[in-house]
Formats: structure tokens, sequence, C-alpha cells
């Protein structure tokens, strides 16, 4: 029925997994997107062991994941001669109860479209239409619909969730007096190079310095005819930001000599960067960006979540996996409040407080914070890492950083489902 559906500005993962959860538990959704045509575009991201368990519990499967990514093995931080400086296993090796994937961020947001729209009709996802504002009622919202074609649509709903983005603009209404978005002085090079396996053969591999790094791991399982594989790469330098990032663009396709000098003599027995580099047909330049925290997510019958929400740095590999856990939160308390307000503001109750926290120890590095404490020891090179951080300093770090981020393996594990299965939202409390 017109009027009784929650409205999700936003296609991208957050807004199709939740739109996916909502379908799941009976509550009517339609979800605008910006772009004519969706495509699957982007590069590699992980999927924490976290937010592959929402993942199965929506129905996928590991051979749904593979087909898009590879489970990881490892997580490991390199010097920048090349030694260890720490290793862990990941996903089922490291105990918990499901994978970690990484997997190619298009792939991914393809496949829980076609998923949505073989459940919910292809109807449930509205193209070319962007959410630019809204208004409210009692007895709901009114989401502002701008159209390619040029029309203005009124759309009543339920409640309105924004999950539009860095740039959202639920979230500037609710906010217009926000900062500007936040950069932090580092630059990212993104691009994906065919080059044989390394380490396990499915290894996240942090390597470098705090301000100088490359990271890499592997998005596809080896070709059996070649055996390469499809590794992502991000190459990051950090500059002054005092005058503010450089370029309008945040996102822009550049050529391999703007940046590849910065790793030149990065060569090593098993890797030789620029080569990798090289190797890329396309390569992204980013800023590394997030916004200061909200203190809160909610405004009456209109909520923000993933980006719109939370945007951080990539150095705890979480944006994505954070995003869908928000949608299954969201769905989770509609179970218990119906699609009110108050389901809104049970949602904004349980993860605002923890996940803003998670947004400035991402930009205090995150787990990569252990290169912060090699620079300061040492600058960065050494003979014996024990020496420098002794084993249980390290093996400490990773395990705060693990809590803070809710993927520590016993809670995870012993957690029940965030949404049980079979469950419904009554009929009324769905609308």
């Amino acid at each position: 029925m017109a009027g009784n559906e929650v409205l999700i500005a936003g296609g991208g993962i957050g807004g199709l997994a939740l739109a996916l959860t909502l379908h799941q538990i009976g509550v009517p959704a339609r979800v605008f997107e910006t772009v004519e045509t969706l495509r699957p575009l982007g590069v590699g991201i992980n999927l924490q062991p976290n937010a592959v368990r929402e993942l199965f519990d929506l129905g996928f499967t590991r051979d749904d994941l593979d087909r898009i990514g590879l489970p990881a093995k490892e997580w490991a931080l390199v010097g920048l001669r090349g030694q260890e400086v720490y290793a862990e296993p990941r996903g089922e090796a490291a105990g918990y109860n499901w994978p970690q994937y990484a997997v190619h961020r298009g792939a991914l947001q393809m496949m829980l479209y076609d998923k949505l729209c073989a459940r919910a009709g292809a109807e449930a996802v509205t193209l070319g239409a962007r959410v630019a504002g809204y208004r409210q009622g009692a007895d709901g919202v009114t989401a502002l619909v701008e159209h390619k074609d040029g029309r203005v649509e009124e759309v009543a709903g339920r409640v309105l969730i924004g999950a539009d983005g860095l740039h959202s603009a639920v979230r500037a209404q609710m906010y217009p007096d926000q900062p500007p978005i936040q950069w932090g002085g580092a630059v990212m090079w993104r691009g994906t190079t065919q080059t044989k396996p390394i380490r396990t053969g499915s290894s996240f591999v942090g390597l470098g310095t705090h301000h100088h790094r490359m990271v890499l791991y592997p998005i596809s399982h080896p070709d059996p005819d070649t055996g390469l594989v499809t590794m992502n790469w991000i190459a990051e330098v950090t500059f002054d930001n005092s005058e503010g990032w450089r370029s309008g663009d945040w996102n822009r396709q550049v050529r391999h000599e703007e940046f590849v000098h910065h790793f030149e003599g990065w060569t090593y027995d098993w890797l030789d960067v620029p080569a990798l580099l090289n190797g890329a047909e396309n390569v992204w330049e980013y800023p590394m960006i997030d916004r200061d925290p909200i203190p809160s997510w909610v405004d009456g019958a209109v909520a923000v979540m993933g980006d719109a929400a939370h945007v951080m740095y990539p150095t705890g590999s979480n944006g994505a996996s954070q995003a869908i856990i928000d949608a299954r939160v969201i769905g989770a308390q509609m179970l218990a409040h119906g699609v009110t307000p108050a389901a809104l503001s049970a949602f904004d109750a349980e993860l605002c407080e923890k996940v803003s926290a998670l947004v400035l120890r991402n930009r205090g590095a995150g787990p990569f914070g252990l290169l912060n404490l090699i620079d300061e020891r040492c600058g960065g090179e050494f003979d014996d890492i024990e020496a420098v951080v002794p084993k249980a300093e390290r093996e400490e770090f990773m395990s705060v950083y693990k809590r803070a981020a809710g993927f520590a393996i016993q809670t995870l594990n012993e957690a029940p489902p965030t949404i049980a299965p079979g469950a419904r939202v009554a009929g009324e409390m769905a609308g």
C-alpha cells in the first residue's frame, strides 16, 4: 500500500542489504538509486565474518561468494625491508564459525541487487532517482525524489533510511551545519593486477610504514590455466593536508607515472611492487577521508546508515561489513518495535556510539597502528621485530581492535542470530 513502505535512499551495499532484510521479515520497501544503470564498479573490499554470517542468514551461499571473491586465510603486516611484523589466520582458520571474504565491491553490489529483484521484483528499486530531502508528518515521512528526467516526486512512507553514502542528502538535512569532509593527508591509488598469488595464496598484506605503504590481497581464485589471481592493491602516501584536498575529484583515473615513483625500490624476493602497480590496466586516486561522528543517526522517522552515518577510513576493512550489520540491526529492531521511529531510535542506541568510536579508532590507523609503533620506535626499519614491539604487545593491540570492531572470535561465535530464522514483523506493525 502506498505510504506504508520503508523508503531507502541509495542502492549501494547497505541500502540493498536493508531492502533484502526487510523483504525477509515481511516489510515492504522501496529503494531509490541515483544512477540509471547499476554496473559492477569499484575494486576489492573485505567482508568480515560478522557480515558474512549476516549474508548467509539472508540466504546467500559460499558458492555465491566464491563467484565474486574468495575466503581470506591470513592478515599480515610486513615492514619496509620486507620482514614480517605480525601475521594471524583469518576467518574459519582463526576459529570463527564463518569465513572472511575478499570480494569485488561492484560484484557484491550486483549480487545483492539481482537477489532483491528476484525476490521482491524489479520495481523494488527505482533507478535514476535521488532522494534530495524529506518532510515529516504525523503518520510518517515524505521523501522528495529528483528523477533524471527532471521530475520531482513526493513519495510517502512509514520511515526513510538514508543509505546515500559520503555525500548524503539525508544526513545534510539532519545536520545542515555539519563540518566538512575530513581528509587526514593520505592519498590512495587503487587498482587490480593479474599476478601470481603470495604467501598463503589468500593473504591480506600491509607493507611499509604508517605514512607510506601498500595493501594487497587477491579477490579471485587462481585461474585454472595460468595460476594467476586478480590482486587488489592500494598504494598510499601521506602528504601535508594543511591546505585541504587539492582536487575537486573524490575519485579520478590517473596515469601510472603520476604515482608509481613513490614505490621505486620496493622489490622483494616475493613481490615486485612497481611491476604490480604498472600491471594494472586502470588506476584511480582517492583521498583517505571520513566525517566527524554525529551525536545521533536518527531524526524522528528518518535514519542514516552505512557511509551516510559513519564513513570511515578503510584501515580496518570494515566499512562495507558495518553497512550490512546496520541493515540487519534495523531489521531486528523493526521486529521488536514495528516499522516505527521507536525502531530507529533503538538502532541508534545500539550502534551509534560504538561505531562512532570505531570511526575515530580507524582515523588513528586502526589495526595498522602497529606500524605507528614501529615508526615511533625505529623509523620503520628493523632487524628483529621482537626488539621493537614484542609479540605479546602486538597480540594485545590486535585483540583490542577486534573487540572494538565487533568481531572478537568468541563473542561473535556465541552471539545468537541478529534475526531469528523465519521471523516476521506482525501484519499491522509491518504496515
